[in-house]
């Protein structure tokens, strides 16, 4: 049974005085168009590589489509030219630009000074960028603040010559990723993966080799491998205004991750959840780190102990963000708010228990193994399930391209991840 499109009416505050550009093409950039249409009717500009399902033949945004091979340089050159025309035909209102990739991000910081003359970046500057997204760098700043995260070690490809490799204080199996997702984004090799669960000391070896080989010129986290399956996951969003304030926070409880090697660790269902003393965590994580802009907190509760370890922080709001909007803490409005309005406003959270999911449900439970959390599950799906890209304002291709996902969505876990398992590898 597929997720129910959202109930079919008009924003809830209809307005014209500003823009939303974005950068990107994915599901998240879309869940963030969805906002922005269901609060205030906007028709977001997409500037994008490639035009793929996610966005394609949308109602709620116009893509602009630069081609597979366009430069990190071609898109940063696309949103000023875009920003001098609309700054032309729309004198005086104010544009939005955001993203949600952390090279994206990446690129919006790094070009701040000449967007600024067109747009509003309520995004990181970069050097709070670069000690934020570091996966390194977190979990040093979450010991000074008494955050859980797992043991870590680095590994430092910035060197000259081989790469040492590290002795582990911590026994395999073992968890490997990159410190910085931008940093990772172009590198390119045989058997490239997101995230890497390594069984024993030569697959280190082999991993670090094909880095050096690969041209890798950043650092590598090496961590102790938290138990549980996926549904030990929690997701934190966040919006923190230009004032320094947490005005936007809520949580899920996630029950299913994506399993893909591109894609290893995306939520790909979850319900809403008072996320309790970990909510508190992040917003001083965040009031620590002199953070702005939205952010997504992924955290694993260890079933050994009940306490809840910070992974990273993503520097944006997350591609499974519609879980927030549709429990009722629409995630456009935080922004909006904050640099069209410059507003101080009561923080936006949750009101809802919703089930979110990109998968059909029987596949769903397949992987909710312990009783009282599918019973939960069943429970919350009755009153409301909801898919990012399943909006009623859409036409008859935007649904056809939904079942099709869906149907490629058994196929994918069936190749991947065919059976859960008690560590969620």
């Amino acid at each position: 049974m597929a997720p129910a499109s959202s109930r079919s009416r008009g924003p809830v505050e209809p307005r014209d005085d500003f823009d939303l550009v974005m950068l990107g093409g994915d599901i998240g950039v879309y869940a963030l168009a969805r906002a922005f249409h269901e609060q205030y009717g906007t028709i977001s500009h997409v500037i994008t590589r490639s035009v793929s399902g996610p966005i394609a033949d949308s109602r709620i945004l116009v893509a602009e489509e630069l081609g597979a091979s366009a430069t990190e340089d071609d898109l940063a050159a696309a949103l000023l030219r875009h920003g001098r025309e609309r700054s032309a035909q729309r004198p005086g209102v104010p544009a939005i630009a955001l993203a949600n990739a952390d090279w994206l991000i990446a690129l919006l910081s790094a070009h701040r000074e000449e967007l600024e003359e067109f747009f509003v970046l309520p995004v990181l500057d970069e050097k709070t960028l670069r000690d934020v997204s570091d996966k390194a760098t977190f979990s040093e700043i979450c010991t000074t603040l008494g955050v859980s995260t797992p043991e870590t070690v680095v590994v430092d490809f910035t060197g000259e010559g081989p790469t040492e490799i590290p002795e582990l204080p911590f026994a395999f199996p073992v968890v490997a990723k990159p410190a910085r997702s931008s940093a990772y984004t172009h590198v390119e090799f045989t058997g490239k993966k997101k995230v890497y669960h390594l069984t024993e000391p030569a697959e280190l070896t082999d991993l670090v080799h094909r880095l050096d080989e690969a041209g890798f010129a950043d650092r590598f986290v090496v961590q102790e491998m938290v138990p549980g399956d996926d549904t030990a996951m929690r997701s934190i969003t966040a919006y923190v205004d230009q004032a320094g304030r947490v005005t936007l926070l809520g949580g899920a409880h996630v029950l299913l991750e994506e399993h893909t090697p591109g894609a290893l660790g995306n939520p790909a269902a979850m319900f809403t959840a008072d996320p309790g003393e970990i909510a508190a965590q992040a917003v001083a994580f965040l009031e620590h780190t002199g953070y702005r802009g939205y952010a997504n907190f992924d955290v694993k509760v260890d079933p050994r102990t009940g306490v809840a370890k910070f992974f990273e922080v993503n520097p944006r709001i997350g591609r499974n963000n519609y879980y927030m909007t549709a429990a009722g803490a629409n995630v456009a409005r935080a922004v909006v708010r904050d640099v069209v309005d410059h507003e101080r406003i009561e923080r936006i959270v949750p009101d809802d228990e919703i089930l979110y999911s990109i998968v059909p449900r029987p596949l769903l439970m397949r992987y909710v193994t312990e009783p009282g959390l599918r019973a939960r599950v069943r429970r919350i799906a009755r009153h409301r399930t909801v898919h990012p890209l399943a909006y009623a304002t859409e036409g008859a291709r935007r649904r056809a391209y939904i079942a099709i996902a869906m149907a490629n969505q058994v196929k994918k876990f069936l190749t991947h991840y065919p059976r859960p398992s008690s560590s969620g590898f």
